[in-house]
């Protein structure tokens, strides 16, 4: 490869993210030999694991305002300090969310604008756009079951507020040409085996 290539898995809380970002980089390393870059956002940087803590925290009381301003801190560091210098490099990097949640989470279900979330993250990001975008899709109830944890600030916003993070993420998919939404209600190999199919193309 000449250049990296730059692939986000997104969606609500409890679509098994972290589950199918780890199969689909180690399947990346079978398959081709190349060593994938695991990020998550916010996060991915010492600042950034920091803000992290700050935007998770149940015993703060944070505006959507400043919500969106500390995820684009976040984000601005991992561009600059990691993502790319690794994309300059030719690697391949797989990250947990990006743009798409802050656009769904803050800009749609926050009442803050899918579009000013959008220009504000080109701002952040130098205009770094995801090579392919997947946004994993599971109806709330079918989330919540999964989430058998202590529940983070944002995750404990009531269930209107992530009624609307579904819709949320059906928006991002119009801001993002290079984008796909993927069921994630099957089982684990079946929805890896669909990510599987969309990043080979890239590859």
């Amino acid at each position: 490869m000449t250049k990296g290539i730059f692939i986000v898995l997104d969606g609500p809380d409890g679509c098994g993210k972290t589950t199918q970002a780890t199969r689909l980089v180690r399947k990346i390393q079978e398959r081709t030999g190349h060593h994938p870059m695991h990020l998550r956002d916010p996060g991915g940087t010492h600042a950034g694991e920091k803000i992290r803590a700050i935007l998770l925290d149940p015993e703060l009381n944070l505006s959507t305002g400043m919500e969106v301003f500390l995820f684009m801190a976040s984000r601005a560091q991992l561009v600059e300090q990691i993502l790319a210098p690794a994309l300059l490099e030719g690697k391949v990097v797989v990250c947990e969310r990006w743009i798409s949640s802050t656009i769904a989470y803050q800009g749609v279900a926050g009442g803050f604008g899918a579009d000013k979330v959008a220009e504000i993250g080109k701002h952040a990001t130098g205009g770094l756009v995801p090579d392919l975008l997947l946004v994993l899709d599971v109806p709330q109830e079918v989330a919540t079951t999964r989430m058998q944890r202590s529940k983070d600030r944002i995750e404990r916003k009531g269930k209107d507020y992530h009624g609307l993070v579904r819709e949320g993420f059906s928006a991002t998919l119009k801001l993002f040409p290079k984008s796909a939404l993927i069921d994630a209600t099957r089982q684990e190999e079946a929805v890896g085996d669909d990510i599987w199919a969309r990043v080979e193309k890239l590859l």
